[in-house]
C-alpha cells in the first residue's frame, strides 16, 4: 500500500458521488477511480474528481487499495466480496448484503484477509452527538420516523433495507434488550412496524419512500422524560433532567451533525491506516439486517408481491 491511498468507488449515482467527493477532500487519499455498468456515467463522476472510469472492476479494482460500494443495495454482496477477495479494504452503503448468509459471506471473508470492512450506517454518529446513545438508562420506548418522496432510487429492495435499516442501527445501540416480537404492516415502500423486547421497552419505526414531503423524527420516552429530535426542522426537544450533548445551533462543535458522511469516510480511511477496528462493523451491519429481514418477514404479504412488480 502506498503512502497515499488511492480510493476508488463502485457505483456512479448519488451516494457514489457524495462518497467520491468526501475523498478527494482528504489528505493522504487520492481519488483515483470510479466504476460502473453505466460507462457514461462513471466517466461523469471520475471527470468532476479527477479520476479514472472503469466499466471493467476487475481493472478498477487493481487501481485502488481501498474501495467504497455505493451501487444498487443487491450489488452489494458480489461487489464487495471480489474486492475483499482482491485484498481491498471495504466502505458498503447500507444494507451490508440482502441475506444473512451473505453478510457473514463478507465478515468471514474481511476477517480472514485481515481487512477493514466499514457499513455505513453513519446516521449513528448524529444521534450519538447528541448524547442519546450514551445515556446510562436506556428508553421506555422510542419512536422513529423517517419519510422521504419518491426519489427513484433504492427500489431494488424494500424501504426496510433502503431508509427503516439506518434506525433500526440506531435502536440497537439503545440497550433495549433481547427483541421478542416484531409486528409490520405495509408494503414495499411504506411500512411502519412495531418492536417488543424482553425488558418490557417498545420501538415503533415507520419508513416510507413515497411520503408527500421529508419528514425525519426521533423521540425517546425515559423514566424522567422525553427527548425529541427533528431533523427536518432541526429542532430538539428534551424534559428529562440531563442536558443533550449538542443542539443543531452548535452544530460547528459536532462535525457528526453538519457531515456524516464525511466523518463515516475519515474514520475508515483511519481505520485502514492504523489497522484498527471500523467505528461501525460488519457485525453491526449483520445485526441491522437481521431485524430488517425480520421485519420484512412479518409483512411479506404485502411487500414481496410489490417488489416483484418492481423487478418486471
Amino acid at each position: 500500500m502506498s503512502e497515499h491511498l488511492v480510493a476508488g468507488v463502485a457505483g456512479a449515482g448519488a451516494f457514489g458521488g457524495h462518497h467520491a467527493r468526501k475523498y478527494a477532500a482528504l489528505d493522504g487519499v487520492k481519488m483515483g477511480a470510479v466504476y460502473d455498468i453505466d460507462a457514461a456515467r462513471a466517466e461523469a463522476l471520475a471527470a468532476g474528481c479527477g479520476a479514472i472510469a472503469y466499466s471493467d472492476y476487475k481493472k478498477f479494482l487493481d487501481a485502488v487499495d481501498i474501495v467504497t460500494v455505493a451501487a444498487s443495495a443487491t450489488a452489494h454482496y458480489p461487489l464487495a466480496r471480489a474486492a475483499l477477495a482482491a485484498g481491498k479494504h471495504a466502505l458498503l452503503e447500507k444494507p451490508l448484503a440482502t441475506t444473512l448468509d451473505h453478510a457473514d459471506q463478507l465478515i468471514a471473508l474481511a476477517h480472514r484477509k485481515g481487512l477493514v470492512l466499514q457499513v455505513g450506517h453513519q446516521e449513528r454518529f448524529v444521534a450519538d452527538a447528541f448524547g442519546v446513545l450514551a445515556r446510562p438508562a436506556p428508553p421506555r420506548s422510542v419512536w422513529c420516523q423517517r419519510h422521504n418522496p419518491k426519489t427513484g432510487r433504492g427500489e431494488d429492495v424494500s424501504v426496510i433495507l433502503d431508509l427503516m435499516i439506518h434506525d433500526l442501527d440506531l435502536v440497537q445501540q439503545l440497550g433495549l434488550g433481547g427483541l421478542v416480537s416484531v409486528v409490520a404492516r405495509g408494503d414495499a415502500d411504506d411500512v411502519e412496524a412495531e418492536l417488543q423486547f424482553d425488558s418490557g421497552a417498545m420501538a415503533v419505526l415507520a419508513a416510507s419512500r413515497i411520503a408527500p414531503r421529508p419528514d425525519r423524527r426521533m423521540t425517546f420516552v425515559y423514566d424522567d422524560g422525553v427527548v425529541e429530535l427533528d431533523f427536518v426542522n432541526r429542532t430538539v426537544g428534551n424534559t428529562t433532567s440531563a442536558p443533550l450533548a449538542a443542539s443543531f445551533d452548535d452544530a460547528a462543535s459536532a462535525p457528526a451533525l453538519t457531515d456524516p458522511l464525511g466523518l463515516s469516510v475519515s474514520l475508515f480511511v483511519e481505520a485502514v491506516r492504523n489497522k484498527s477496528a471500523p467505528p461501525i462493523s460488519g457485525e453491526a451491519g449483520r445485526n441491522a439486517l437481521e431485524w430488517a429481514l425480520a421485519i420484512e418477514q412479518a409483512a411479506c404479504a404485502d411487500i414481496a408481491p410489490a417488489l416483484k412488480r418492481a423487478a418486471v
